[in-house]
């Protein structure tokens, strides 16, 4: 090779080192972990691990520049191009200062046993070696006693917020791009240097840049790369697109018997990590299964999305109580495309907020959270004077009404504690009425203004009751704050599986515009125009009719998404009174022969009919009457009541007094029975309209 040659070759050495180096950002806690073994202040081996695309081996780069720096011979191995052999063979460093770097060591996994045993103990004291692969070291070294101060485990995160915008800056990514980028690639080095690529080049992008097909491809190869089988594929799919990850909702999802399996295999993966509920991934590995699969199958997307959510739906429902707020945020979750507040998709807890039933201790508790949540809204609300004052008066009406329904309905009320110090942050109430006295009404305007509602639109009907949502939250944990969100999540469990609900309220002072637009667009409810006064301060009531968009129908629309519009699923679900419903019962008898006829029935649009989802509303009401009338025949206090109503209406007899001559009665006791049998098909069906199913009969 020519001078000249070598030197062009030198040059291009030097100028990918510097701009390696320009691109390393962060990782001051590892460089300190490293520099201290260094130096002889710490162990003998590090291992550092972390999923692909991390920064290993850029970190392992910057190691060996330190070392060169402290004059210390460096060797390096590449798991990708050497075997076991050549590892094994040649690599025993005979110098008491080497420092061996080994990188890709998932790739030679096989050697673990070999260089914890019998390699590493052959190394003089003061060499240092580091160890770098996507998978934690085997559960061996941490048990042998002898590693105990030798070994030090270094699991590689994700940079933090600073380092990843230091690594925008260096790679000159525009400012209007770095929200989109951020929100995709979250700190994963890889990823952002990728995007960064890719919005450099289509600086024209700005907060519309996405992540190209390329971009997707190349991170699927080098943080998940190739999977067992087709069913593997699918299991991380779910795992991508779900909050969190169980073999039961595997077993839900995947058409396959080997959910039990496939979950061993999930938990295995470097890129995915438990917590408390499940499996998941991280951010930036969900959110390029995400964006393939929905590019590449969006009819799978769609089969395997509607799946999770019948899935997760139930399991709101059977939940038990504790579980309720988890349960919510895992539905919830797969909609985070559709108004799910900012932020909540990177959250796997709850942010550092436990819920905990209310107990008659808490009580105090309670009205100095309500008296300082309520007392603090206005500005200057701590200093002297009349705001000063005005505040504690505040403060004073909000902890009066709180005491006066925690005396009223302890059962509904929840306390909110941050999970490392216990601290009290929050309060919220669930307070259940089928009727209020004029003391609850005069205690309480909010809810006054709740049942006033209900009552000039569609009261209550015999057995229901509404619900009225109130929160007591100290000033820093409002808007959207961590807690906020086990709160909002704990209401729309109460919504769902609440039993003859007919009216719920969510009471809300001063909401943010970005609040209102979620309730109205993400969960379908609505804001009243009159706003309640409890003192000075003036609430928003958001409201929603389960009558007439029942808990299963909200669920079905919330899985459409907001494009839909509120009640899109269910519009113009009819509300009638017991009346009204009994009446429009008796006529539908009439006419049962005609289809056209009962198409006109205001029952076609209750909830009765509504369950029946699929079938065309008539005929569904139809064959509802029809086996209302079957349904007496079992019963033998009613047997002569279903050969009247059977007569009369299932066989086509012109008149009643040609029914009454068929069955060899009387009019007048014909008529008897007739009577009872349409009263009894009223009563049963109207139950079925309150409870959703068919009255309990005796034998």
């Amino acid at each position: 090779m020519s001078p000249g040659r070598s030197n062009t070759s030198g040059l291009l050495g030097w100028h990918l080192q510097a701009a390696r180096e320009t691109a390393f950002v962060g990782r001051e806690e590892e460089l300190a972990v490293f520099k201290a073994a260094l130096y002889g202040g710490g162990c003998s081996v590090l291992y550092v691990h972390g999923p692909g695309g991390i920064g290993k081996s850029a970190l392992l780069r910057r190691f060996a520049r330190e070392a060169a720096v402290a004059g210390r011979p460096v060797s390096t191995v590449d798991g990708c191009t050497v075997d076991g052999c050549t590892v094994e063979a040649g690599l025993v460093p005979d110098e008491a200062d080497a420092v061996l770097l080994i990188d890709h060591f998932e790739r030679i996994k096989d050697l673990e046993g070999w260089l914890r045993e019998r390699f590493l103990p052959r190394m003089p004291m003061g060499a240092l070696v580091v160890i770098a692969g996507q998978n934690p070291p085997d559960m061996r070294w941490q048990a042998d006693p002898g590693w105990a101060g030798a070994l030090q485990v270094l699991p590689l995160r994700e940079l933090r917020a600073a380092d990843a915008q230091a690594l925008m800056d260096a790679c000159g990514v525009p400012a209007d791009s770095r929200g989109p980028l951020l929100a995709f690639a979250g700190g994963h080095p890889l990823a952002l240097l990728l995007g960064a690529a890719v919005a450099v080049k289509d600086g024209g992008a700005g907060s519309r840049w996405t992540p190209d097909q390329d971009v997707v491809a190349t991170l699927l190869d080098q943080l998940v790369g190739q999977v067992p089988s087709a069913a593997h594929r699918q299991a991380l799919e779910i795992c991508a697109h779900a909050y969190t990850t169980t073999e039961d909702l595997l077993r839900a999802a995947l058409p396959q018997d080997d959910a039990g399996a496939l979950f061993g295999w999930l938990r295995r993966l470097p890129f995915v990590e438990p917590s408390s509920r499940g499996l998941f991934p991280h951010d930036v590995v969900r959110e390029v299964l995400e964006a393939d699969l929905r590019w590449r199958d969006p009819e799978g997307y769609a089969v395997m999305h509607d799946r999770i959510h019948a899935q997760l739906a139930e399991r709101v429902r059977t939940a038990s109580d504790g579980e309720v707020p988890g349960a919510v945020a895992a539905l919830l979750y797969l909609h985070r495309g559709d108004g799910a507040p900012a932020g909540f998709h990177r959250r796997h807890g709850e942010g550092g907020f436990q819920e905990e039933a209310v107990r008659e201790e808490d009580v105090g508790t309670l009205l100095r959270v309500a008296t300082a949540a309520e007392g603090a809204a206005g500005e200057g609300a701590a200093g002297e004077g009349a705001a000063g004052e005005g505040a504690k008066e505040k403060g004073a009406a909000a902890a009066a009404c709180a005491a006066f329904w925690a005396e009223r309905q302890p059962e509904a009320f929840r306390l909110y504690r941050r999970a490392e110090t216990g601290e009290p942050v929050a309060f919220s109430a669930w307070l259940r009425l089928a009727q209020l006295d004029e003391e609850e009404l005069t205690a309480d305007p909010v809810v006054a203004a709740a049942w006033a509602h209900a009552r000039a639109t569609t009261p209550l009907r015999a057995g229901e009751h509404l619900a009225v949502g109130r929160v007591w939250a100290l000033p820093p944990y409002r808007g959207n704050a961590p807690v906020m969100d086990l709160i909002r999540w704990r209401m729309v469990g109460n919504c769902v599986r609440s039993e003859r609900l007919a009216w719920s309220y969510i009471a809300i002072r001063h909401p943010d515009q970005a609040w209102v637009d979620q309730l109205r667009r993400h969960y379908g409810m609505r804001d009243l125009s009159a706003r309640p006064r409890l003192g000075d301060d003036a609430y928003t009531l958001f409201v929603h009719d389960w009558r007439a968009e029942p808990a299963r129908a909200w669920l079905e629309r919330l899985n459409q998404g907001p494009a839909g519009g509120p009640g899109a699923a269910t519009a113009g679900l009819a509300v009638l009174s017991q009346a009204e419903f009994a009446e429009a019962v008796r006529k539908a008898l009439r006419q049962l022969p005609r289809l056209d006829a009962l198409a006109a029935s205001p029952l076609t649009r209750t909830r009765l009919v509504a369950e029946r989802a699929g079938q065309n509303p008539a005929t569904a009401l139809g064959e509802l009457l029809r086996q209302a009338i079957d349904d007496l025949g079992e019963d033998p206090r009613s047997v002569k009541s279903h050969r009247a109503l059977s007569v009369t209406f299932l066989r086509g007899t012109p008149t009643q007094e040609l029914a009454a001559q068929r069955l060899d009665l009387p009019f007048t006791t014909y008529r008897r029975h007739l009577t009872a049998g349409i009263e009894r098909v009223c009563a049963d069906l109207w139950h079925r309209e309150l409870y959703g199913a068919p009255a309990y009969r005796s034998a």
